[in-house]
């Protein structure tokens, strides 16, 4: 796998594009790419690319959806002594997700301004999109790996003997079959199915990815009505990968997509279900408003050409009861919260309903 030419956009919503900044092509559906880069990190080293706590980095943006997927893990873990951080800003370039929030521009370990310098490292003719999460090795400054997925199930089941004391299992093995189930769903129809929305190219396109979406989300407020989390009674990742959509849907999917058959406040189920995540230690406090925002309303021009980010919807209610404890199930297992987010890795205050 390599880097991506220069009139296709970067970023996590890759597909078939003719010029840059453009998401939506005239008369045709929405189609991902999801070529990523295989290459694995394990504890048997494989691919070439052992565990090693402090070799590698994890690349990722707070604004991308998949990225906090990563982020949220990494967290529930305690793998941040493991693995480094290093954190894109909200928007990007046709070319490249870029580290405008480091002091002089630049990534500190790796000393690169455009995550496209890591990719062109692992090879010079990269020609796919520029995305996040990526894990960089250290010692070569050039990426390992940029499939999402596999990321996060590696961090649980790869790393294993650098999890914190208390870690949760978030893979469990009595489960790993339902949850296969059920994340296919949940990515098809609705983590894909909102970009599906917001980028179709006709009017038979949307209604039919709309019509996907809110058949997915009525069966999840159904599946949610009675029990607390998606499988099992703990949180696993098949939560992870729900929540990050779920928490983009009223400050950008609802209007930015056109998914606007309902506010997720107006789903009981979903709705009291992402609070209880989002009051959970390693969810809501890796969750940065302003810069989700910021990304999909300034970098998808085509959509939203003004390039004005909008002031609402109020968040305030995100902290709100939610009343989820009475389905019973064990937050963590037989595990403990994570402790506090460590102060180089805060989302800023005006960025959160958590104080």
């Amino acid at each position: 796998m390599a880097e991506q030419s220069t009139d296709t956009p970067a970023g996590s919503e890759n597909s078939e594009h003719t010029e840059g900044g453009k998401y939506t092509v005239a008369g045709k559906e929405f189609t991902r790419d999801t070529n990523y880069i295989s290459t694995r990190i394990t504890a048997d080293g494989r691919d070439g690319f052992p565990v090693e706590p402090g070799r590698y980095r994890l690349i990722a943006a707070r604004a991308c959806p998949w990225a906090n997927r990563a982020i949220i893990v990494r967290r529930l873990l305690g793998l941040e002594d493991a693995i480094s951080m290093g954190l894109a800003g909200p928007t990007h370039d046709a070319r490249s997700w870029t580290f405008d929030l480091d002091p002089g521009g630049r990534d500190p370990v790796l000393g690169i301004e455009r995550l496209q310098e890591a990719f062109f490292k692992r090879q010079p003719d990269y020609p796919r999109g520029i995305t996040v999460p990526a894990i960089v090795d250290t010692t070569t400054g050039a990426v390992v790996t940029n499939d999402f997925p596999r990321i996060t199930e590696d961090f649980s089941t790869e790393w294993r003997e650098h999890h914190r004391a208390g870690a949760p299992d978030l893979w469990p093995e009595e489960h790993r079959d339902e949850m296969a189930e059920v994340n296919k769903r949940v990515f098809t129809e609705v983590n894909n199915g909102v970009y599906r929305c917001g980028f179709a190219g006709s009017q038979e396109a949307y209604d039919k990815a709309y019509d996907r979406l809110w058949t997915a989300l009525d069966w999840l407020e159904e599946r949610l009505t009675d029990r607390r989390y998606l499988v099992g009674d703990t949180i696993t990742e098949s939560d992870v990968r729900l929540f990050t959509t779920l928490a983009r849907f009223d400050p950008v999917y609802h209007g930015h997509f056109k998914c606007n058959r309902n506010r997720l406040t107006e789903m009981p189920a979903l709705w009291a279900y992402a609070r209880d995540l989002f009051q959970t230690p390693g969810f809501g406090d890796t969750t940065d408003f302003t810069q989700i925002k910021q990304h999909y309303y300034i970098v998808h021009k085509d959509i939203n050409p003004t390039g004005i980010v909008p002031a609402g919807p109020d968040l305030s209610d995100w902290v709100t009861p939610h009343g989820r404890e009475s389905l019973g199930g064990r937050p963590f297992g037989d595990g403990t919260p994570p402790g506090p987010t460590r102060e180089s890795e805060r989302v800023p205050e005006d960025a959160t309903p958590l104080r």
